[in-house]
């Protein structure tokens, strides 16, 4: 029997995408949405191998009750893909504290309890793989996504303390870090702050205008993307970060020459800093 899966935000973007590639190929799989009515078409499609679970992720009892359900279904979860998550478009200046404390509640502690949840199961197995969908932009950040750059850099610390921990244990974890790709992200899973400065015009509002525009057109293929993640949990020694799109390479090696640079240059200061 192939790996079981539990994959969280299947309504749309990558979790459909992952979720109908995973079906296609006999893996079984539990499908899960905030709007169960949104995936039971899928699930009907593969009755012996999927599940339809409602599942919130701010929602701590709606995470037990999917973990359990899978668990008594299929008596295992050897994949987790903590795929939900939401953006927002706002200055730092300009952002709302309930929006941004909302998509906290998702894209950061929701991942992390659904983490604790499954993580016990695993334990007992001494395998399965974690897959933490974080973003370029948990690496890098740019204008109008600042507090959702804080989500994914929150997502990725986590995740490499998380490998740290439960790597002598069997179990493995990656964080999959996506540039712009074809999914609802830039679209109606993303708001915008109701707040706008003019001062900011040029750097936060040009950049929300491009993320914006190209919704729809970005180069990255959600169904390549699945393939590659299917390719990490079965690879024997996969990466802590897997990196997907040629502007996400591009934009981490970016980063890496900043941070070289900014290292070299103070080095003396900061070795200075020590007692002698």
């Amino acid at each position: 029997m192939k790996n079981v899966w539990l994959i969280t935000g299947c309504s749309t973007g990558f979790g459909l995408a992952l979720a109908k590639e995973l079906l296609e190929n006999g893996y079984r799989v539990a499908v899960t949405a905030r709007n169960i009515d949104q995936v039971r078409d899928l699930a009907d499609a593969y009755p012996e191998t999927a599940i339809a679970l409602t599942l919130d992720v701010t929602i701590p009892s709606q995470i037990k009750e999917a973990v359990d359900s899978t668990i008594a279904r299929y008596g295992q979860i050897d994949v987790l893909v903590n795929n939900a998550g939401i953006g927002y478009f706002a200055a730092i200046e300009e952002s709302e504290d309930e929006e941004v404390r909302r998509m906290f509640e998702i894209n950061v502690f929701g991942l992390a309890r659904m983490t604790q949840e499954v993580l016990p199961y695993m334990r007992k197995q001494k395998s399965g793989h974690i897959l933490n969908i974080a973003s370029i932009g948990g690496l890098r950040s740019f204008p109008a996504v600042g507090f959702y750059n804080a989500t994914k850099y929150a997502v990725d610390g986590l995740s490499e303390s998380l490998y740290k921990e439960v790597s002598p244990l069997g179990i493995k974890v990656t964080i999959i870090a996506p540039s712009g790709f074809r999914t609802d992200w830039a679209g109606r899973s993303a708001k915008n702050s109701a707040i706008s400065i003019e001062d900011y015009a040029a750097t936060a509002g040009k950049n929300k205008g491009d993320i914006r525009g190209y919704s729809g057109n970005q180069p990255g293929d959600p169904v390549k993307a699945a393939k590659a993640m299917i390719l990490v949990t079965e690879t024997e020694n996969p990466p802590l970060r897997l990196l997907l799109g040629k502007a996400a390479l591009k934009g981490a090696r970016i980063k890496l020459d900043e941070l070289k640079h900014d290292f070299d240059t103070w080095a003396d200061v900061t070795e200075g800093a020590d007692f002698n």
